[in-house]
């Protein structure tokens, strides 16, 4: 017993710094009220996994932590394309996933958008084609914008959701 007490006190806590989002909390009732003024609603995501290592959705799950707080500006994550107004992709399409893939975007209602997350999404990343894999999302549907990372973190996939919301009502892209 004391020698694990002796290892906790020598080690100390050993946890991660909370992530750098000074940059974000004033601009949180702005987007809030963007994406309103542009929807006139909230946005809803459904995000799809098309063969990616799972590397990114760590990071997407990590937009709805306390930190982030996705859903407080209006965008929340639904089960169903059908209730979407967003693609969220991640991970080289596989060929096993290409025709779901393509379902999932025509099931989505018009007007759509379509992001696609991390290098393997945007590129194909290591992958690239091959005889399973299609690589690069754009290679199966389109793809509205791109964000790019291994993985990348999740205040540039929140930046790539903004920017992405931001194309469809015409609004020029603004740099935070």
């Amino acid at each position: 017993m004391f020698k694990l007490m002796r290892q906790i006190a020598r080690a100390g806590i050993c946890t991660e710094a909370p992530p750098d989002i000074a940059g974000l909390e004033p601009h949180a009732s702005a987007i809030h009220d963007e994406i309103l003024a542009i929807l006139g609603q909230a946005l809803a995501i459904r995000q799809v996994d098309a063969g990616s290592c799972n590397g990114c959705e760590l990071e997407i799950h990590a937009l709805n932590n306390p930190y982030y707080n996705l859903e407080g500006l209006g965008i929340k994550f639904v089960a169903s394309p059908r209730h979407a107004d967003m693609l969220l992709v991640t991970g080289p399409v596989t060929r096993n996933m290409e025709l779901a893939l393509r379902r999932t975007y025509d099931a989505t209602p018009a007007p759509k958008l379509v992001v696609a997350v991390g290098d393997c999404g945007c590129s194909g990343g290591i992958f690239g084609e091959g005889y399973a894999s299609c690589g690069r999302v754009s290679n199966v549907i389109p793809v509205d914008v791109t964000v790019p990372g291994c993985p990348p973190p999740p205040l540039e996939i929140m930046r790539g959701i903004l920017a992405a919301v931001r194309r469809r009502s015409g609004t020029p892209s603004k740099k935070n």
